[in-house]
This record gives structure tokens, sequence and C-alpha cells, in this order.
């Protein structure tokens, strides 16, 4: 997750946290946990470094301890171990220094910590190249007042550890013009990257030597020749590595052959509970020690604070429990956990294949109402194995028997949204489905359908568990292609595993009773993958879930050295005869592409196939025009912007179209045209132009309160010209009108009025989202007037609300009452009166919005609403800042909002 975010929030308007990263500082014999951020402020930088109590979410979860500025006294060097430095994946040890104070810090292996000590080298690097306007770091001093007048700062940097050094003398003695970069030996430990002369034999004996000695964990792998093409991978290649990395995946055929491991794979969601009774049953059952283990949990904790995302207790203790419960038979190394507030994902191997694992990511998503939400979601590792890349997912879907559209949903949402950074950073991140393997595992939450519990439990009763799978919701999405196309899931021959009463193994006796369902599974996909067996554990009693295994026999893809050799010697002799003889060339399917009826949030796109019709092949990069930031309008993007074709090759790029809040005024009444020419440039060749245009069809999100106002008709039937000079007028403030305007917008009213109606009394509304597809129905129903009534759910409903006032170029409040309404945030009398000056629709949307909302709170019994919740939730979408928002005025504004929620309020 990015931290970064509750960094952002202690900081003042001037500075910008760029970056987060949790590391471990050396305190003599223990370590600690805190959080680097690299804050600027206009062309400084330095790192604060901060305690924390939990996964920062909010500035509440963290506290600034001290402040190293980047300056010429500032130095970060490569203290690892010379065995760790031959390990490629090894966490990153570094010596932080300035002036006369050190500091040891170990950060975690990945793709993040090496783009975090990249732009702290950047940073410092421009220090060096600007001598002549040294910084002078006088922003820094609010912070170090602040922070040691609460009592946080009980040391300076000098007592942090045994480290203490003289580095900063050491660098005042040299001269300016050594201070040009750091040194070959800096650049690498900064970069997170290791040259070639690294991957000697003497350095392979040593990495499995210390592999040998070091049983607990292992990262990843040293340089061998099963990954010499992450070699080529890597920053410091250019276009003729790449070439050869492109030939080498072309020919893997050729000197690779395939050798089975197999993986065990466990699902368990354990309903908040502590482990009561050893897990040997579920993850020893196979007669011989797998080579893997991937092991998911789900509802790891139900507590509120670990839905905020803290550290739970519950981890360690159910980490334990798999540690004590694997084969006995084999001894395994710890490679990874990843942990989203319930959802834990744990990776275990055998020691003698550790060194065989390369890079290691984990990432997260949650899937809550409007993507912020992590009670439902997913966890995924993604690793190389030999030759072989393979993907772990292991998710927790939405519950409810009738929500499996929003299941669909969410599988959906993980698969676009989960990405993994690759060791090159100038290379796309990579997906989900980008894997040779992927293994997905989880409480997928899909129910039996269209029988009675008495028809169910007599076919499990019989173990007719054929006939009583058809019935499955998981099985019939997949018939019907709409979630986990290319999976594979194996024949289920054992009882539904949920729901139990907690403790045994009797169906739900609760007032509920519900229906048996196979909620918990696994499925794969993938070549030469063999399923050798699918169970559930009626013995484990702790949840009211039953955990579940599978093992897989996966034919990995292994390298033959000599064949490697051969392969690459000839690839490059072939590149060193087509260089310089051959200018790249490509020929486009279109230059111009238009797209039709473009709607709010709502995505389109087309396929540009490029082909390499040259001699040689070529590499590409949409690029920048000039007076231009970006290659592209802010509404469309391509993906990927640049790539490599191989000779006779093509690659087909995704022209993608997608208006959001900050696109969708400008074109709503057509002051910006939906065009655009990109520019496709060839390394060594020429330039092609595109032609992109689009029909954009206007919507009330992301139009103005005071045009909306003025609008009598659907928005998509007034002309274009008016929708323009309504919003020019808007922003005059000029509220002359012919016909008077209404009171507030009718879009407005027909969601709070649909909600009023259908959803005082709805469980967890504004805090459970809606579908996607519910959510463009009301919107075309609100710009068109067609059908006259609201579509969809409420949560559908609500969460349109909340989008509607997000993307309102000009909040509810508008941005000249912001300061108004922080100053007077503690006086209710106050309050009302800021309120009672703002533009008429303004003031009226306001009091309208309140008034609901009390009335909301009415039936906090049975809806599960609170002020704490609906301040939180509408504070930051009615009084947005025109700038920067700090923690301290979020909490103002939430002051200042709750007061129209109390019942005394006018």
């Amino acid at each position: 997750m990015d931290q970064s975010v509750a960094i952002q929030e202690t900081l003042q308007r001037e500075e910008n946290c760029l970056l987060a990263v949790q590391c471990d500082v050396f305190f003599d014999d223990i370590t600690e946990s805190r959080l680097l951020g690299l804050v600027q402020s206009t062309k400084e930088h330095a790192i604060f470094i901060y305690t924390h109590r939990r996964m920062a979410i909010t500035a509440d979860d963290v506290s600034l301890e001290d402040i190293v500025p980047i300056s010429l006294d500032f130095a970060v060097v490569e203290v690892s171990s010379p065995e760790e430095l031959a390990v490629v994946g090894a966490d990153t040890k570094v010596r932080v220094s300035y002036q006369e104070r050190a500091l040891e810090l170990r950060l975690p292996f990945g793709s993040h910590s090496r783009f975090f000590l990249s732009e702290v080298n950047r940073a410092w690097s421009d220090v060096c190249s600007s001598l002549n306007q040294a910084p002078r770091f006088e922003w820094i001093g609010k912070y170090y007042k602040a922070t040691r007048g609460q009592g946080v700062v009980k040391q300076a940097l000098a007592p942090i550890g045994t480290t203490l050094t003289k580095l900063g003398q050491h660098r005042k003695t040299e001269k300016p013009s050594d201070k040009r970069g750091p040194s070959e030996k800096e650049k690498g430990a900064s970069t997170g990257t290791l040259t070639s002369k690294q991957t000697n034999s003497s350095q392979e004996s040593q990495v499995k030597s210390s592999r040998e000695d070091r049983g607990d964990m292992v990262r990843s792998s040293s340089h061998t020749t099963s990954n010499k093409a992450q070699i080529l991978a890597m920053p410091q290649f250019g276009l003729r590595d790449n070439l050869i990395r492109c030939e080498l995946l072309k020919s893997e055929e050729l000197y690779t052959y395939t050798e089975d491991f197999s993986f065990f794979l466990g699902t368990y969601n354990v309903n908040g509970q502590t482990p009561k009774e050893s897990l040997r049953p579920w993850l020893s059952c196979t007669a011989n020690p797998p080579d893997m283990y991937c092991v998911g949990f789900q509802e790891l904790d139900l507590s509120k604070e670990a839905f905020f995302f803290n550290d739970t207790p519950k981890e360690l203790e159910w980490t334990k429990a798999v540690a004590e419960a694997l084969h006995p038979d084999a001894k395994y190394a710890f490679v990874k956990l990843v942990r989203l507030v319930g959802i834990m994902l744990i990776f275990y191997i055998k020691k003698e294949h550790a060194q065989f694992i390369s890079e290691v990511e984990a990432e997260s998503v949650g899937t809550g109402i409007m993507g912020r939400m992590g009670n439902k979601g997913a966890v995924a590792v993604r690793f190389r194995f030999h030759n072989s890349d393979i993907c772990v997912v292991n998710s927790h879907l939405a519950a409810h028997i009738e929500e499996y559209e929003r299941r669909n949903q969410d599988y959906k949402d993980i698969c676009s949204r989960l990405q993994f950074r690759q060791l090159d950073p100038t290379q796309p991140p990579l997906t989900i489905m980008k894997h040779d393997v992927i293994v997905w595992i989880g409480d997928l939450n899909y129910r039996i359908t269209e029988l009675d519990v008495s028809d169910v439990k007599d076919l499990i009763s019989k173990k007719d568990f054929e006939t009583l799978h058809a019935y499955d919701q998981l099985k019939r999405q997949i018939d019907e292609e709409a979630v986990f196309v290319g999976f594979v899931e194996g024949p289920i021959d054992f009882q539904p595993t949920y729901k139990y009463d907690t403790g045994t193994d009797k169906w739900d006796t609760s007032e509920k009773c519900r229906v048996p369902a196979w909620c918990d599974r696994i499925l794969w996909r993938g070549k030469n993958i063999v399923q050798h067996q699918y169970q559930s554990h009626m013995t484990l009693k702790t949840s009211d879930h039953k955990p579940v295994s599978s093992l897989l026999v996966i034919g990995i893809k292994k390298v033959n050295a000599e064949a490697y050799k051969k392969t690459f010697e000839e690839i490059v002799r072939k590149i060193d005869k087509l260089e310089n003889e051959c200018i790249p060339s490509v020929t486009l399917s279109k230059r111009e592409y238009h797209f039709e009826d473009v709607k709010y949030m709502q995505h389109q796109s087309a396929t540009l196939s490029l082909s390499n019709d040259g001699q040689v092949p070529c590499q590409f990069e949409f690029i920048q025009k000039p007076n231009e930031p970006t290659y592209c309008k802010p509404w469309l993007t391509a993906n990927p912007p640049k790539g490599f074709i191989a000779q006779d090759g093509s690659v087909d790029i995704e022209l993608e179209v997608f208006v959001n809040r900050s696109t969708a005024p400008g074109l709503n009444c057509g002051r910006e045209p939906m065009e655009d020419i990109l520019v496709l440039h060839l390394e060594r060749g020429k330039d092609y132009f595109i032609s992109v245009t689009g029909n954009y069809l206007p919507s009330c999100y992301g139009s103005s309160i005071q045009s909306l106002c003025q609008l009598r008709e659907p928005i998509q039937d007034i002309p274009r010209k008016m929708l323009r000079q309504m919003e020019e007028n808007s922003q005059k403030d000029d509220e002359t009108t012919a016909e008077k305007p209404l009171d507030i917008p009718k879009e407005l009213w027909m969601m709070v009025d649909h909600l009023f109606r259908n959803a005082l009394n709805q469980e967890d509304i504004f805090q459970q989202p809606g579908l996607r597809i519910e959510f463009a129905d009301i919107r075309d129903c609100l710009d068109t007037g067609i059908p006259d009534s609201l579509p969809g759910s409420n949560h559908s409903a609500a969460e349109a609300l909340l989008l509607f006032l997000d993307a309102l170029p000009e909040p509810v409040v508008p941005y000249s009452f912001y300061q108004q309404c922080l100053e007077s945030c503690s006086n209710a009398s106050q309050c009302e009166k800021v309120v009672s000056m703002l533009p008429q629709c303004h003031k009226n949307v306001f009091n309208y919005l309140a008034a609901f909302l009390r009335e909301m709170l009415k039936n906090s019994a049975s809806n599960r609403l609170d002020v704490n919740i609906l301040a939180t939730i509408f504070a930051s979408l009615l009084l947005k800042s025109p700038t920067k928002q700090d923690l301290a005025e979020k909490r103002r504004t939430q002051e200042f909002f709750q007061h129209f929620l109390t019942q005394g309020s006018s």
C-alpha cells in the first residue's frame, strides 16, 4: 500500500511526500520498524523518519522522529555483506549519514525500495550539480519545532544505532569536482541493481552456503543461468540488450526443458478466530512433502482496528501455526508474507529450491466502496522459479447469496488493478495474467442457488456432489465466461465448506440457517499443470468454514546451460550482422481513430496494431509534442506507451479513452474538444502521427451546480453551445436568466429522493459499494431522462450520489468559503452563518443534503450509520480545499459538518 498518503497529511501545503518506504533501523542488537518519506519543498529534499504503530493510512498512524536533509553533507552507502551482495533480491542494508551523524537501515527487497533509493540518489545528484545554489532548508525548522513541542523527538540522529561515523567530516575534505555523483558501488546500492561481475562461480557458491546457513528466510536467488533473461531486463542495458532479451524469449524452447514440482495450495476463512488446534491435518495431508506451500487466510481479524489496517496479533499467531504444521519430512524456508486487513498469504519453499527463486514481489488491492475499503479484495505474490513466472492470488470476494455480479466485478477489479512493478522501472507493470502459471485461491463466496436448504442437504447426504455442483454460481459464471476465463478447477468430490456452527461439523443452526456452499475454492491457469488432490478438511473446527487444499504438480521451465549458451551466441551474431545495416520501419493498422458516444466513467478502447516491416527489430515510444507535459491528453492513454517489436513481429497497442472528474468539466460544455494527435517515435527511425477524436456525451457528472440548476431538461437534450454559455455565466456568478432557476439540480433530487424512499433502513448504506453496470444505468437515466425513475440497487444509488458530489468542478461549499469554514468550525452558529452566505443554489444543496442525512441518522439502528461515519464521508466531498488539505484541516471540515448532522441543527 502507498503509505506516503499518511506522511502527506502531516505536511504543510508547500511540501510534498514523493515516496514512502518501510524499513528496519538497527539499534545495537535489535531492530525497530520506521517509515521513511522522501519530502520535497520547491527544489530541496529531505528524508523524514517516522515511528508508526501500524500500516500507515492516516497521520494518526505516524509520529515524526527526525529529519535528514539531502545536502552536500548527505550520503547513502551500501553496507551489505559480500554474501548479501551476491544475492539478487536480498534486503538492502544502507548507511545514511548527514554531517557527523549516521544510522544503518534495512530496506525490504522489492522494486519499491529500489525506486525509493534511486529517487534519493537523484535528489542528491541534483544538489551536487548545483553547487552555486546550496540548499538552505529553512522550511525544515517548523517541523522540528512542532515535533519537539509535542515531545516526539527524544534524540537526534547521532544516538540511533552504534554506527556513528565521521563520514560527514570525510566528505568535507572532498573537492567539489569529486561530487558529481555517487561512486559506482554507491550507484549500485542506490538503485538496487547488480552488475554482471557479481555472477562469478565463487559468489554463486557463497550464495549457496549462505542459504544453507540461513534457513529461516529466502528473498531471491543469485544470477544463475536460469534467470539470465532477468539480467538483461535491468536498467543498465540499452536497445541492443533488449533485442537480445526479446530474441531469447522467442527462442526459449531451444534451451529450456520442463521438470515437475509439487505446489501445496491452501485456503481457510478463519472467521476472526485464533488458532485452537494444530493445522497439520490440513497442511501435512500429502504423503510426500510438497516443494512449495502457498497458504491463504481470510477474515484473519474481524475487529474494527483490523478493518482500518491495524497490525493484528492474529497475524503472528496464524503464521506460527502454519510454520509448526508444515510437512515434517522436509525443511522449508520462508519466502514472503502479504496481508490486507484480514486477507493473508504465506509462501514457503523447500530449502534446496530456495536459490532458484527470484523477482519476488507482493501487492494487494481493496475492492470496497469507491475502491478505498480493504475488507474485501486480494493479496498476491509473484515470483520467478527457474525460468517460469508464477503468480498466486488469495482473494475474499463480496458476500451474500444474491451478490454474484458484485463478486464478478470484484474479480475483474482485482485483475485490472493489481499490478507488479518490474525490475526495469522503464517497463510497464506486470498484471496477474502476464504469468506462465496463475493460481487463484480464497473465499470466493459464490453460493448454491435455486435449491432450498433441505434439497441441498439431501444431495450432500447422498454425496451427489455432481448434481449439486450444477447449481453452483461459480460454475455457472465460468461456463458463461463471465469470470475466470481460461482457469481450471478440479472435480469437487467433497461436501460444501460453509457454513458450520463453530466448533462442530453441524450445518448452520442460526436464525439465518444459510444454505451450504462451496465458498472456498482453488483454481489455476497455465500449461503442464496436473491436480493430484482437491479436498476439504473436516477435522478442523475452529471456524464456520472448513479449510481446503489442492496439490498441483507443475512443469517448471529449467534452462539447459549449454543450449542456452549456443542460442545466446547465435542471437548475438545475428544482431551484430543486422546492426547499422537497416533503418527501423513499421506499418500501422490505422492512422485515424474516432470514439463514438463516449460517456462519463465508461471505458472505451480501440486497437492500434504495429507490424515491423523492416529488416531489424525496433523500439517504439509515444513522445511529447512541443510545449505539452505528456504524450497525450489526460482522457487518453496508450497501453503500452513504449515497447519492442522483433523482426517480422507485431504488437497491439490499446488506445483507451476514459473521462473522469478532472476531464469531464471541459468536455461537458465543449470548451475542450475531444481530439488529440499522438506522436509515435521509432528509435533510429522516423515519427508517425495518429489522430484520435471522440464524440463525448455531456453528463451531469462534472457539471457545475449553477449550470445544472438552469437545466429543466436532461443535459443531453441541451445544445452544446447553450451548455457552454451557461457554464461561462456560472463562472462569472451571473444568476440573471430569463427563467427562474431550480432550487437544486433535478439530478441530485432524483438520487436523494430515491434513497429517502427506499434506503433509510438499508444496512451499510454509503459503506458498501454498488455495481458498476448499475451506476452506468443511473448515469444514463440522469443524463437522458429515461427511464422516469432510477434503476439499480440502493447501494449503487448511494455510490452514484457520492460520485456526483465528487465530480462537481466547484464543491457544494465553494472554494472561496473554505477558509471561513475552517475558522468557524468550533462554533455552530458561526458555521450556520457561513452557510447562509453561500450562493443560493449551493446553499440549497447544502441544506437539502444535511436534512436528508439527518433523516438517515434517525434510522441508525437498522442502517448502522452514525454522525462520525457520515461526517467523514460527506465532509471530504462538500468542503474541498482549493490546494492541498492536511490532516488538521480534514478534521476541522468534519467538525464543521457535524454541526449540521445533529438534531438541533436548522
